[in-house]
């Protein structure tokens, strides 16, 4: 077992090239672990600069300086995130907070509707079980509300929190667009020499992750924008807030559309019952989800991400047990970055293989 270890070993890390990817993934991972929650402005800065370094290079290639393309793509990035708060998060919010206050009604229809359950299907259903049951979710709702109280509490602090990120991000983003030569210079100089896998690891992921977003993005929109539209035509509640959800869940594959429905499904049901309307909204919300996964999905990841489905509910899991909503967030490209590590350790072990028995 010891020598299959060795020899595993030796051929993973005998070349310098990966034992320096290996330290800079151990170190990264570190980083963020320990220091994460006091960087995260500079890493929220990073990554809002890699976004919108493709628009600064289209435009510096076009013969604008570098300071006026940044300048012009940071503005019109800001414009657009204020009129977003402006235009489309004071009416989700307030649809949330009216959902809110209804959530007590809605479950004390839920509960006289449970229990008569026991009426209708007296073999199998009986009342004191049900009883039990509803009096464990009662005394559950009473803590969450508790929690829900506590988080709105401690939001104040956040509020201060965000305000810093207004004005530190933006500053954060602006030079490092501005100076990404002087500082990808900085960076370099004090790496290894020897950094061959980084390198092929960097571009594996960098095309990649460009697409991935860019899909992501366009996905967002269409399934967010299809929703809205579908729920108000058939009149439903909340259309914006369900529309919007429906359309971020896409961030989480799988389990964001299976979570989601809960939701759109709990409003369906408490504002026309079990009748034709709710399941003309349900076929017609299964009718998106489908056209999503069946369409819309091959079209625009069909060169993006190529992982199986299993991996990235493990990387969606392991990455959010981690991290929380960052960690579900970047689960994907976090995901990506462990298949481009382990492909660039194949082909490294596979040429010393081929030239071993050359």
């Amino acid at each position: 077992m010891l020598e299959l270890f060795n020899g595993w070993y030796r051929r993973k890390f005998s070349d310098p090239a990966s034992a320096t990817l290996l330290i800079m993934l151990v170190l990264s991972f570190a980083v963020l672990i320990f220091w994460g929650d006091m960087l995260a402005p500079v890493l929220v800065a990073i990554i809002i600069a890699y976004l919108l370094e493709w628009p600064v290079a289209k435009l510096n290639a076009m013969g604008l300086g570098r300071t006026t393309a940044t300048s012009l793509v940071l503005i019109l990035f800001i414009s657009i995130c204020i009129l977003a708060m402006i235009g489309l998060v004071p009416v989700v919010w307030r649809q949330g907070i009216n959902l809110l206050t209804e959530l007590p009604q809605i479950w004390s229809e839920a509960q006289a509707w449970i229990s008569t359950l026991p009426d209708k299907y007296p073999g199998l259903l009986y009342r004191t079980d049900i009883d039990n049951a509803l009096k464990g979710v009662n005394e559950r709702v009473v803590g969450l509300g508790e929690d829900i109280i506590t988080a709105s509490l401690s939001s104040i602090v956040s509020l201060v929190a965000l305000m810093i990120y207004f004005i530190l991000v933006p500053l954060m983003v602006f030079f490092i667009l501005k100076d990404r030569g002087e500082l990808l210079a900085n960076i370099s100089g004090i790496m290894p020499k020897d950094r061959r896998l980084l390198k092929q690891v960097g571009h594996e992921m960098n095309g990649q992750i460009i697409n991935y977003i860019r899909g992501k993005v366009i996905e967002i929109l269409i399934v967010g924008t299809v929703s809205t539209l579908t729920f108000a035509l058939m009149d439903l509640r909340y259309s914006l807030l369900l529309g919007v959800l429906v359309g971020l869940s896409v961030l989480i594959p799988y389990i964001g559309a299976a979570v989601v429905t809960f939701p759109v499904g709990i409003v369906a049901l408490f504002q026309w019952g079990l009748t034709p309307d709710f399941w003309y909204l349900m076929i017609a919300y299964g009718i998106i989800q489908a056209l999503d996964g069946n369409l819309l999905v091959p079209l625009l990841f069909s060169e993006a991400v190529s992982l199986h489905p299993v991996y990235i509910i493990l990387a969606v899991l392991f990455f959010g047990g981690l991290w929380g909503f960052w960690g579900v967030f970047f689960a994907i490209p976090l995901a990506t970055l462990v298949k481009a590590v382990f492909n660039a350790w194949s082909e490294k072990s596979h040429l010393k293989e081929s030239a071993g028995q050359a």
